[in-house]
C-alpha cells in the first residue's frame, strides 16, 4: 500500500499497481494515467455503446495482440453506465470460442485511487484466463478522487449487470460469471460476491440494467481489505517480522480507505461496515465459491483481513478456500502459486 511514482522500483516482482494505494498515504504502484490512455496499449478503442444500445460494437483492431506482447481486446472501452467516463470496460474472448463462454472479470487494485484496466493485462491473469478457454473482461471505475464510497462498488455492481444483460450480443455464459481481484480489487470482487442481488445502496438503479442480476458464481480474492476499522489494531497485535515495523497505517483522516470512504474511518463506522463484505453474508440467499489469498509478509494489508472474511463465509456454510503463502508480501508473488489454484477452482465452478 505504498504509494507515489517512485515506489514501484521498491516493490517486489512488478506489482506495486496492485498493492493499496498510488497516491498520498497510497497501497499500490504509481498512478498509470488516465484510463484512456492505457487502453490504448491494450486495444484500438472502438465505438463504445451505453448500456442500453442496441447493437454491439465492432471488434477492436489486433494491435496488442504481437508474439510475446498482451492479447489484443475483442471489445475496447465499451461504456457499461453513463455517469462517468471511467465506467468503460475491455472484453476479451478465447481462442476458437464456440458457444457462450464463461467469464472472469478483473477489478483492478490501486488503493481506490489509481491503476486501471491494463494491469490484468500486464501482469499476465488475462492471459491466463483466455488459455483456460474462458472469457475476460476487465474494468475501470469511479476512483476515490472522483467519487467517494459506494461509487466503486456501484460501478463494479453495474458492470456485471451490464455484461449479464448483454452476453448473448457478446457471447457469455450469463450463468457462469466469476470476478477476479488484487488488494484494493480484491476488496471490490468480495463486495460483489457477498452482496448478490441483495437490495443495498450498493446498487444504483441510474447505472442501468435494472432487474437483472448482479451475482457471480466465483470470487478470486487475492490479499483484499475487508474491515477498515480493525486493520491498525490487527497490525498492532501481529505484524509480521519481515515487515520489521514498517507496516501501513489507516485511521488517519487521509488514509487510502478513510479518502475512499471521505473520512478518516475510526469517525464514520458506519460507513465502514457498510463497506465490509462481511456485513452482507448473513442476508444473503447465496454465495459464490469464494478463493481467498494473503500472504503471511504482507506489510499493507493484515492477513487477519482475509482470515475474518474467510471465517464468516465458512459460519454462513459457503463453499471457500483460504491460502496463507508463506513468505509472499503485498506483491506480484502471490500469482505464482495461486493463479493455477484460482484456474482450477473455475474449472469446478464452470464444469470446463
Amino acid at each position: 500500500m505504498n504509494g507515489s511514482a517512485g515506489l514501484r522500483s521498491t516493490l517486489q516482482a512488478t506489482m506495486g499497481a496492485l498493492v493499496l494505494s498510488v497516491t498520498v498515504a497510497a497501497c499500490s504502484s504509481a498512478a498509470r494515467g488516465t484510463a484512456s490512455a492505457t487502453a490504448s496499449r491494450v486495444a484500438q478503442s472502438t465505438a463504445a455503446p451505453t448500456a442500453s444500445a442496441a447493437t454491439a460494437p465492432s471488434p477492436a483492431a489486433p494491435s496488442g495482440d504481437r508474439p510475446g506482447g498482451p492479447p489484443a481486446a475483442a471489445y475496447s472501452n465499451v461504456a457499461y453506465a453513463s455517469t462517468s467516463s471511467s465506467q468503460v470496460l475491455d472484453i476479451w474472448m478465447p481462442d476458437g470460442a464456440i458457444g457462450p463462454v464463461p467469464l472472469v472479470i478483473f477489478v483492478h487494485g490501486g488503493g481506490f485511487a489509481g491503476g486501471d484496466k491494463s494491469m490484468d493485462v500486464e501482469f499476465g491473469t488475462v492471459a491466463s484466463v483466455l488459455a483456460a478457454g474462458y472469457a475476460a473482461a476487465s474494468l475501470n471505475y469511479r476512483l476515490s478522487g472522483e467519487a467517494r464510497f459506494p461509487a466503486a462498488v456501484q460501478d463494479v455492481k453495474a458492470a456485471v449487470r451490464f455484461l449479464r444483460a448483454n452476453a448473448s450480443r457478446y457471447g457469455l455464459d450469463p450463468g457462469r460469471f466469476a470476478a477476479w481481484g488484487a488488494s484494493a480489487g480484491g476488496h471490490l470482487v468480495a463486495m460483489i460476491g457477498t452482496t448478490g442481488d441483495q437490495k443495498t445502496v450498493l446498487d444504483d438503479p441510474s447505472l442501468g440494467n435494472v432487474g437483472v442480476s448482479g451475482a457471480v458464481q466465483a470470487i478470486v480474492d487475492f490479499f483484499g481489505p475487508t474491515d477498515f476499522l480493525q486493520m491498525d489494531a490487527q497490525f498492532a497485535s501481529a505484524a509480521p517480522a519481515a515487515c520489521k515495523g514498517q507496516v501501513r497505517a489507516y485511521d488517519s483522516a487521509d488514509s487510502p480507505v478513510s479518502l475512499f470512504l471521505g473520512g478518516a474511518i475510526q469517525t464514520i463506522p458506519d460507513k465502514a461496515v457498510a463497506a465490509n463484505p462481511i456485513t452482507y453474508i448473513a442476508t444473503a440467499k447465496t454465495l459464490p465459491v469464494f478463493l481467498i489469498a494473503h500472504g503471511d509478509s504482507d506489510c499493507e494489508v493484515p492477513s487477519q483481513q482475509s482470515v475474518i472474511l474467510y471465517k464468516a463465509l465458512q459460519a454462513a456454510g459457503a463453499k471457500a478456500t483460504f491460502n496463507l503463502v508463506q513468505g509472499v508480501g503485498h506483491d506480484q508473488a502471490i500469482l505464482a502459486s495461486q493463479t493455477p489454484i484460482a484456474l482450477e477452482m473455475l474449472k469446478s465452478v464452470f464444469g470446463k
